[in-house]
């Protein structure tokens, strides 16, 4: 196994549970002890967990953390690119579709370019950069107003103003997270507020998310699972999480992350 992948499985838990043990890890993973504390190192460098004696928790303040919009582009690229071109199958031609900022939804946005026909509203600098940049003339791209966040969306009352009053055939919503209890959730109340502005102008909610995000949890819930038609995720999500997810919300779809990736 490669490091890059046994991290990823400590992330995964450390969101779980909330922590991990370096006796477990070594067992878990029939690697040594030394090889553990360097993935640790390497996780707590890049800010996603903190080490503490014995293992490793959670970052303080996790529930509000926000990584940038670089930060967050460089994780689990292949599943992105997976889940983005499963959403594009997902959206008509000549239809109004909202896009949510986000790293998933910035590369929904440039497989939608060649789409036909379809206005576009967003609160995401990114994705509005990326059909600024299409050739095409038959797209309408509006981009809300509003105060910039960390993860480059929009927010605030000029966001909000923007938004309501629009009626969306179809909203792509990136989260933060999603949870059985909690749903789908942001760490920024201001985002959380023009996301859930967006939900109520759409007719289908589609929510692109990778496996990494189940059982994450931001301070700000946007919707309920069983608010979401479509959850778009991929093929790396456990059974237990899928069993949980079919139950919820309206259809689940599986994008499998071993097609090549351009």
């Amino acid at each position: 196994m490669l490091a890059a992948q046994r991290q990823e499985l400590i992330l995964e838990q450390v969101r779980r549970d909330g922590g991990v043990r370096v006796t477990e890890l070594v067992e878990a993973f029939a690697v040594s002890d030394m090889t553990i504390r360097r993935d640790l190192d390497a996780l707590e460098h890049r800010g996603e967990l903190r080490k503490v004696h014995g293992g490793a928790v959670a970052p303080e303040g996790a529930r509000t953390e926000e990584p940038g919009f670089e930060a967050k582009s460089t994780r689990q690229s292949a599943e992105k690119h997976a889940i983005a071109r499963a959403v594009t199958e997902l959206v008509e031609p000549h239809s109004a579709v909202g896009l949510s900022a986000g790293t998933t939804t910035a590369l929904v946005a440039e497989y939608l370019r060649e789409t036909p026909g379809l206005t576009v509203i967003t609160n995401s600098i990114h994705v509005a950069e990326v059909f600024y940049r299409s050739e095409r003339t038959d797209q309408t791209v509006a981009l809300t107003g509003g105060f910039r966040t960390p993860s480059d969306a929009l927010v605030g009352p000029l966001a909000l103003a923007s938004v309501r009053g629009i009626n969306l055939d179809t909203l792509v919503l990136g989260v933060h997270g999603m949870h059985e209890r909690a749903g789908f959730t942001t760490p920024n109340l201001t985002e959380s507020e023009t996301n859930r502005a967006l939900v109520e102008s759409a007719r289908t909610l589609v929510v692109a998310a990778d496996h990494t995000k189940w059982e994450t949890v931001g301070i700000s819930t946007i919707a309920p699972l069983d608010r979401c038609d479509v959850l778009v995720t991929d093929d790396r999500l456990t059974p237990g999480a899928r069993e949980a997810l079919q139950d919820r919300v309206g259809r689940l779809v599986i994008a499998d992350v071993t097609r090549e990736t351009p």
